[in-house]
């Protein structure tokens, strides 16, 4: 018989509520509810409209009820490091800040009069980021923390609006950079030199941890029976990297969107000076494995491009600048998708330039060379990325799994395949929500494995193949962009 399964999966620019059947062996996905995310502005600072993102996801659920089937369960996943913050009587303190909002750098110096930086990171294996919740937390108002009872994180609250169960699940509580992956709890030797209440943070739980029925009350609002509430993996690069359809070893994954999140899944973490210089990360997945990855600014420089492109009356969609992107001429004007100033929104276009300009580079004269140069760049990236993940694991990886979104942009993953000189898999597109849904059938006893719920993703998608091209083009390439990054 057919098993459904919702997840609600909440991404930077929009979220979704998905059904999941799994049925004989294979996984279909059908998208019940769509709405539009994003940061919203108030006296010069960026929140979150969490209210609003929880009535959409009741407007979902209702459209759920209606379809009238047998739904097992329902997880949430999101991004990571933001929060939510409650007082004593569960309610929400206003604002649900931004990880994006200004304020940060205030908190990254509040750290630094605190706490080393070698410190930080031999604790929690995450690499700098100043949008981590580390720092957002030390440039909160000292009175706002004191009347705070409990901290959630944004997709456990999700996972807390619908089962009245707070726990912070564990593969979004390591993006906090104040979770020690050594001995799987929170880092009391950082909130002892931060002066955090560690009462303040809810417990930690495993990825698939079952949290109970969804509250009678949203279930009679919402036309639903109370069915299974859990915590899966509730970060969405976790969730997605559960769902990567890989199979015996030497792999690495790609997670394309708005950021690109590189990595290997490995058994422990790797917490060294070399992986702290290089700026990688140790987050937590399924089983607890570790997710050795590096934070990548992906199609964001992209989609800001496309932003300002429209704001000056000239519209294109992806596919179209695809199109010029992939006419443009080859390996021109390169950037360092790592640079800072690439991090920021507005006016991406005129960063690049300042950046071109500043190496000595022609500056790209059309979309499309814009578009292509972003798209080299970020392949050339991924190598250099690449080969030092095989430096830290002593592991030569010998394919490339790219999922999600950006595992559409057939241009940027060929242009990735002949960088990396190895076979790229891309797809499938919906890999967070389909491993937020896997967990769920695994933690129900629907499946047996991940390793079975691996199989069902390969029995369920078709999956491109791209074979490297131009090699002895993109090494001499290589060789001008290492000078950018180094």
């Amino acid at each position: 018989m057919p098993t459904h399964y919702l997840a609600c999966d909440l991404g930077a620019d929009s979220g979704r509520l998905m059904l999941g059947t799994l049925d004989n062996g294979k996984i279909l996905l059908e998208e019940l509810h769509r709405f539009p995310n994003g940061p919203v502005k108030a006296s010069g600072a960026l929140h979150w409209n969490i209210d609003g993102l929880f009535q959409e996801l009741k407007t979902g659920l209702k459209k759920a009820a209606a379809r009238q089937l047998p739904i097992a369960s329902i997880s949430t996943d999101s991004w990571g490091v933001d929060y939510v913050l409650y007082d004593d009587r569960g309610l929400i303190l206003p604002p649900v800040w931004h990880y994006r909002d200004s304020r940060t750098a205030g908190g990254v110096e509040n750290v630094r009069a605190h706490v080393d930086w070698p410190v930080i990171y031999s604790e929690t294996g995450i690499q700098f980021m100043a949008l981590n919740t580390i720092y957002q937390l030390a440039a909160e108002p000292p009175g706002r923390l004191a009347a705070a009872k409990q901290l959630l994180l944004i997709g456990d609250a999700f996972n807390y609006f619908c089962s009245g169960v707070a726990k912070n699940e564990v593969s979004l509580a390591s993006t906090t950079q104040l979770y020690n992956p050594q001995t799987r709890a929170w880092s009391k030797k950082l909130f002892s030199a931060l002066g955090l209440r560690e009462e303040l943070f809810a417990p930690i739980c495993p990825s698939g941890t079952r949290l109970g029925p969804l509250k009678k009350n949203l279930a009679i609002e919402t036309g639903l029976p109370q069915i299974e509430v859990i915590a899966t993996c509730s970060h969405d690069t976790g969730a997605a990297v559960a769902a990567v359809p890989a199979a015996g070893e030497n792999w690495a994954y790609l997670s394309s969107g708005t950021w690109s999140l590189m990595g290997v899944e490995w058994p422990q973490p790797v917490i060294t000076d070399q992986g702290r210089g290089l700026g990688f990360t140790n987050e937590i997945g399924l089983g607890n494995t570790v997710r050795l990855l590096k934070n990548i600014v992906g199609l964001w420089i992209v989609q800001e491009c496309r932003r300002q492109w429209a704001k000056e009356g000239k519209k294109n969609d992806f596919a179209a600048l695809e199109q010029l992107a992939a006419a443009a001429p080859p390996l021109v004007s390169l950037i360092n998708p790592d640079d800072p100033r690439f991090l920021s929104p507005d006016d991406m276009p005129h960063k690049i330039a300042g950046f071109c300009q500043e190496t000595g580079q022609p500056v790209p004269a059309t979309h499309g060379a814009y578009v292509r140069c972003i798209y080299e760049s970020l392949a050339l990236f991924y190598r250099v990325v690449l080969r030092r993940i095989e430096r830290l694991t002593g592991k030569k990886i010998e394919r490339l799994h790219i999922v999600g979104g950006g595992s559409q942009a057939g241009t940027l993953n060929q242009f990735t395949a002949s960088a990396l000189k190895i076979p790229v898999l891309a797809g499938p597109t919906e890999c967070t929500a389909l491993g937020n849904i896997l967990i769920q059938a695994i933690t129900l006893g629907h499946l047996p494995s991940h390793a079975a719920a691996r199989e069902v993703v390969r029995n369920s998608f078709e999956l491109k193949t791209l074979a490297p091209q131009s090699t002895a083009e993109w090494d001499a390439a290589a060789t001008r962009f290492e000078k950018l990054v180094s």
